[in-house]
């Protein structure tokens, strides 16, 4: 039982922290931590330079499904509001963890 609720937990911390870097103060870390990796690091070799590329390319697509599943999102729950037959539980399904999401999925395909 124990054992559950960490792994619940670990799974809500993570996908907090995927949303964290989808937001603008991502790339205020990125940046301080670039620079002070330039100047306390010894300069920017090739190496530097693509692993700091690929961290940055990283940020700018997560910020990109982000904002691409909020829309979707915003739309389905729309959707679901004005269809009377809907039910109004889905539209909380977004707020759940992605194994919560894949049962309800499963629940309702059966």
């Amino acid at each position: 039982m124990a054992t559950a609720l960490a792994l619940q937990k670990i799974r809500s911390w993570l996908t907090d922290l995927g949303v964290l870097t989808s937001r603008p103060a991502a790339f205020g870390v990125f940046i301080v931590y670039g620079l002070l990796w330039v100047s306390i690091g010894g300069g920017l070799g090739w190496h530097d330079l693509a692993t700091l590329s690929t961290w940055g390319m990283t940020l700018v697509i997560q910020r990109a499904e982000h904002r691409d599943t909020q829309a979707l999102h915003a739309k389905l729950d729309e959707l679901l509001r004005v269809n009377g037959d809907a039910k109004n539980s889905l539209v909380t399904l977004d707020d759940k963890d992605a194994e919560e999401v894949e049962q309800e999925r499963a629940r309702f395909r059966s």
